[in-house]
């Protein structure tokens, strides 16, 4: 036959907290109300509490009232509700419990439980052990639940690191939207200057063709005016500075890209539209003729300030 310990422990209790039960209490009667009272207790504050026991003979407001002779003592009965304890044990724990300190002696025996009030209360006890799991386990998902609703997630390395990347794919999408902001602007400036060279040519061929009809000539055609400007203009090559865009030659472990970027794009743009197009990070930029390297600290300066203008071949790294 099981013993109350092996009892208690198939019904899920702590050993710690069973052994304590029935050395206190003496029985799996006692035992039960036991746990049940101190089932929000853990073990140590148990112990802790034990150091300095409620303890009726300790206690000067306890009253004490002693059998007859002849009589023995068969119970301790609580004055204060009437309850019956079989130890002075049950007694002290009830007192700690309930706050109750008039006990007294008592020749009345505590009848054990029967069979089917043992099973009724060993029911009863997993009952409220089950409830009280199945409530600690729906707050912790009530609470799992409103922190995700907040945003609030365990501050790990993973959740970092999404971080740092959301943050490196945001700086790029506004160095991309830049560089077609700036992009939009230079087509819109070379735009408008074609529409001021085509109307400043219209005007002087219309004042060529009135001086020869004056004259008395024929006016010139538009390709011999067109010829006459080809000779007439410069001959040799444009200055760096005279130049608004730059033709790179990027090499990367993808392949090979061709873009043209106006000068004042800043070497960090260059690079968030490497990212864009390969994929890659990009931590540096090689130049073989000049030597140079390119690395973040030269990421803020544009390629007209770097030398890469009107074109210039890198090595991505």
């Amino acid at each position: 036959m099981a013993s109350d310990l092996d009892t208690l422990l198939e019904m899920g209790f702590e050993k710690a907290k069973a052994e304590l039960a029935t050395k206190k209490t003496g029985g799996l009667q006692g035992a039960l109300e036991w746990l049940e009272a101190n089932q929000e207790k853990s073990y140590e504050e148990i112990i802790a509490a034990t150091t300095s026991p409620t303890n009726v003979d300790d206690n000067p407001d306890a009253e004490s009232f002693p059998l007859p002779a002849g009589e023995t003592a068969r119970s301790l009965v609580c004055n204060n509700c009437g309850k019956k304890f079989r130890s002075q044990a049950q007694a002290e724990f009830h007192a700690s419990k309930t706050q109750h300190v008039d006990f007294a002696e008592s020749t009345e025996d505590v009848a054990p439980l029967t069979e089917e009030e043992k099973k009724a209360k060993l029911e009863d006890l997993r009952r409220k052990l089950a409830e009280k799991r199945a409530g600690t386990l729906e707050q912790d998902q009530i609470d799992k639940k409103r922190n995700e609703a907040r945003g609030i997630r365990p501050d790990t390395k993973e959740t970092q690191d999404i971080k740092e990347e959301l943050k490196k794919k945001e700086q790029l999408k506004e160095a991309v939207a830049k560089r077609k902001e700036k992009q939009d602007e230079i087509e819109a400036k070379v735009r408008i200057k074609a529409k001021i060279a085509a109307d400043k040519e219209e005007r002087r061929l219309r004042a060529e063709k009135e001086k020869a009809e004056r004259e008395g000539r024929a006016a010139p055609t538009m390709s011999q005016t067109s010829a006459t400007a080809t000779t007439l203009g410069p001959v040799g090559s444009k200055p760096a500075s005279a130049y608004s865009e730059a033709r790179l030659r990027l090499q990367t472990s993808a392949g090979n890209l061709q873009k043209t970027f106006p000068v004042t794009v800043t070497l960090f743009e260059v690079a968030a539209a490497v990212t864009q197009d390969t994929g890659l990070e990009v931590q540096s930029f090689t130049q073989n003729f000049p030597k140079k390297v390119f690395d973040a600290v030269d990421f803020g300066a544009s390629l007209k300030e770097l030398g890469l203008v009107p074109s210039a071949s890198l090595i991505v790294k």
